[in-house]
C-alpha cells in the first residue's frame, strides 16, 4: 500500500468515525439518523474528506449527499453534533451550499437533520460574510421554497442565525429535551436585556410547538421524528410540477355517523377531528401544527387514495373563532397545499374572526387578510363544506362562494349569515328592545325578531338562490367529496410557472 493510499484511508476512517457521540447518550449518531431516513444502500455522500488537510474535523461537522426515501431521490443535510457541536465553518457552509444547488438543479426534495450550535466563531470570515456562507444557504432555501418539499428534523440546537434554517422549511419536527431554536442563548439574552430565562422556556420544543408556532410537532425520540418526516413526504410530490402519488383507497376507520355528532345548537362544542376521521381513508390524517392555534385544525389526509388538505374550524377550542395565530396557521398551510398541487377541503363551523381590543392591537385585520389572500390565490381545487355555523368574515376566510370553490356543500345543520340570528336581532332592534320595560314582552319581541332573521337564511332559500350547491346528509359527505374530486382531476394551473414561495408564518 502506498503512503498516499494509507493516508487517504486513515483520513476516511477518521471522517466516518466522526466525533465522540457517546458524550450524548440520548442522541442517535448522525450516520444512524441518515440510515433511518433513507432506503438501505441508497446513501451517496459528498465531501467526506472536508477539512482532512486542515484541522482534521471529520467531514467538517456536516454530512451532505443524496439517497432515496421509498425509492424517491432526495437531498440530505445532516449536522454532526459530535464534531464541534455541528457548528458551521467555511467548508461546512460550502458543503451545504453545494447540495442545495444540486437540489435546485435537479429538483430534489431536501431533508434537514439539524443539530448545530450555529456559526463557528473561530471561523467567522468563513461562515458569515462571504458569498458562499450562511446567507447563500438561506438564499437557496428561499429559492427552493414551494418548488420542492423541504422537511426538517430538529434533533438538537439550531442557534443564532442558524435558527433560520428550520424556519425556511415546510415542516419542523422537534425532539423533546434536545431540540431548540433561538437567536441568542439565555446567557446572551441576559447580558443584552437583563432577562433571566432557561433554554427550554425561551427556545425549547414545547414552547415552539405551542406558543411561537415555529415547530410543527414534538417527538420523544430521534427515530420518531425521522419516521414522521418520511411519512410526510408520502403526501407530497417530488416537486411543484407534479401531483402527489396516489395510495390505495381504503374506507374510513370510523364509518358510522351517530345522531348529534354535529350538534344543532351552534353553541355546543364538538371535536371537528371526529368529522375528519369519518371522511378520510383510515389512518391517513397527518395533522400539521396540532398543538398551536388549536381553534384551527389543518392537515393532510387521503380521500380515495388522493392527497387532500383539510382546513377546519375547531368548535371545541374558543368556539372555533379565528384568531391571529390561527389565521397565520391556515394561511401557511393553504400556501403549502397550493404550492404542491394538493386540493383543499374547508370544513366550516366558524362564528367569525375574534373581536376586541386585544386582537385588534395584534393586527387581526392584517393577519386575517393573509389568510384570505392565501385562500383566494390558491389555484388547486377547493371545496367548502358548511358543517354548522358560517358567520361574518369567517365565512369568507373559509372559502365562501365568491372565492371560487368547486362547490359549496352544506349539511342540514348549516346556517350562513353575517352573524347569528340572535346577534343580528339585537343589533338591528337594540333601541326598541331597550325601550320595552316589561321583561316578558321584551323577550317575546326579541324571539319574534330572531325568528324573522333566521327565516332570511334558511337552507332551502340558500340552495334555491344558489348560495350553496348542494345539501347532503353527513353520512353522504365522503361520497360527495369523492365524486367532486374525480370531476376536478383535469384541472391545470393558469400558467407554467413557479406559483409562489411558502411564506414563513
Amino acid at each position: 500500500m502506498s503512503e498516499v493510499t494509507a493516508e487517504l484511508e486513515k483520513a476516511e476512517e477518521v471522517a466516518l468515525a466522526g466525533g465522540d457521540a457517546s458524550r450524548w447518550p440520548n442522541k442517535l449518531p448522525v450516520r444512524e439518523r441518515i440510515a433511518l431516513l433513507l432506503d438501505p444502500g441508497s446513501w451517496v455522500e459528498d465531501g467526506l474528506l472536508a477539512d482532512a488537510s486542515g484541522d482534521g474535523l471529520p467531514a467538517d461537522g456536516v454530512l451532505t449527499g443524496v439517497g432515496t426515501v421509498e425509492g424517491r431521490p432526495v437531498a440530505v443535510i445532516a449536522h454532526d453534533f459530535s464534531v464541534k457541536a455541528g457548528s458551521w465553518g467555511e467548508l461546512t457552509c460550502e458543503k451545504q451550499v453545494r447540495i442545495l444547488e444540486r437540489a435546485d438543479r435537479d429538483l430534489l426534495p431536501v431533508f434537514y437533520l439539524v443539530d448545530s450550535a450555529g456559526g463557528r466563531l473561530t471561523d467567522q470570515l468563513g461562515f458569515f460574510s462571504g458569498r458562499r456562507g450562511a446567507s447563500r444557504i438561506f438564499q437557496l432555501q428561499v429559492k427552493l421554497s414551494g418548488r420542492v418539499p423541504q422537511i426538517c428534523c430538529l434533533h438538537g440546537p439550531s442557534a443564532a442565525g442558524g435558527a433560520y434554517m428550520p424556519a425556511f422549511t415546510d415542516w419542523v419536527g422537534m425532539v423533546a429535551g434536545n431540540a431548540s431554536m433561538y437567536l441568542a442563548s439565555p446567557r446572551v439574552a441576559e447580558k443584552v436585556t437583563g432577562e433571566r430565562t432557561t433554554l427550554e422556556e425561551m427556545g425549547g420544543a414545547t414552547m415552539h410547538a405551542t406558543v411561537s408556532g415555529c415547530g410543527d410537532e414534538v417527538f420523544d425520540e430521534d427515530w420518531q421524528v425521522i419516521a414522521a418526516a418520511r411519512l410526510l413526504l408520502s403526501y407530497l410530490p417530488d416537486d411543484w410540477r407534479s401531483a402527489p402519488a396516489r395510495a390505495e383507497a381504503v374506507a374510513p376507520e370510523i364509518p358510522d355517523w351517530p345522531e348529534g355528532l354535529i350538534p344543532e345548537d351552534p353553541n355546543t362544542a364538538y371535536d371537528v377531528r371526529d368529522v375528519i376521521l369519518r371522511l378520510v381513508d383510515a389512518g391517513s390524517f397527518f395533522e400539521i401544527k396540532s398543538a398551536w392555534a388549536e381553534e384551527m385544525v389543518t392537515g393532510f389526509a387521503r380521500l380515495g387514495g388522493q392527497t387532500v388538505g383539510f382546513v377546519a374550524n375547531q368548535p371545541s377550542v374558543r368556539s372555533g373563532a379565528i384568531f391571529v395565530d390561527s389565521a397565520d396557521k391556515a394561511a401557511r398551510f393553504i400556501s403549502m397545499c397550493d404550492a404542491y398541487n394538493v386540493p383543499l377541503v374547508f370544513l366550516q363551523d366558524v362564528p367569525g374572526f375574534m373581536v376586541g381590543v386585544a386582537v385588534e392591537r395584534q393586527g387581526i385585520i392584517r393577519h386575517g387578510a393573509k389568510m384570505v389572500a392565501a385562500m383566494a390565490s390558491a389555484e388547486v381545487p377547493k371545496f367548502s363544506v358548511v358543517l354548522r355555523k358560517a358567520y361574518a368574515a369567517g365565512f369568507y376566510a373559509m372559502c365562501a362562494p365568491g372565492f371560487e370553490p368547486r362547490a359549496t356543500i352544506a349539511l342540514p345543520t348549516a346556517t350562513i349569515g353575517t352573524m347569528s340570528p340572535e346577534a343580528s336581532a339585537n343589533a338591528v332592534y337594540a333601541n326598541k328592545i331597550a325601550a320595552i320595560e316589561d321583561p316578558a314582552e321584551r323577550e317575546a319581541f326579541v324571539q319574534a325578531r330572531v325568528a324573522e332573521q333566521a327565516a332570511d337564511f334558511t337552507l332551502l332559500r340558500l340552495a334555491g338562490e344558489l348560495h350553496v350547491d348542494t345539501v347532503v346528509k353527513p353520512a353522504a359527505l365522503r361520497a360527495e367529496l369523492l365524486g367532486r374530486l374525480r370531476a376536478a382531476q383535469s384541472w391545470e394551473r393558469s400558467g407554467h410557472r413557479r406559483h409562489h414561495l411558502i411564506s414563513p408564518v
